[in-house]
């Protein structure tokens, strides 16, 4: 199984950007798919998850309202649209799969990409 994220890059503050991933390997239908972060000198923290139906996601807080996650399950993938950037979103965002219920927990996922690096300029 493979997962890799892509869409990362240098952005300036107010500024929007889209991260893709694209899982193969296996079918994550009935799984759900997320994004995480690691900011330098911090843990990783969860951004959001989408349960395989599209009808149940959940955020965190600081990304409620600027983030939103999408998928599209006949390409195995899951997009974070991010909009209204700010320097604290700088960070490696990494994609997770495979989740068997709507969860924040990163241990709860089995798949995990390489990560894409999003910069945020002030």
């Amino acid at each position: 199984v493979q997962v890799v994220e892509s869409g990362g890059g240098l952005v300036q503050t107010g500024g929007s950007l889209r991260l893709s991933c694209a899982a193969s390997g296996r079918s994550f239908e009935n799984y759900a798919m997320g994004w995480f972060r690691q900011a330098p000198g911090k843990e990783r923290e969860f951004v959001a998850t989408m349960f395989w139906s599209g009808s149940s996601t959940s955020y965190a807080n600081s990304v409620k309202g600027r983030f939103t996650i999408s998928r599209d399950n006949a390409k195995n993938s899951v997009y974070l649209q991010m909009h209204s950037l700010k320097p604290e979103d700088t960070a490696v965002y990494y994609c997770a799969a495979g989740a068997v219920v709507l969860t924040s927990r990163q241990d709860d996922y089995d798949y995990w990409g390489q990560g894409t690096q999003v910069t945020v300029s002030s």
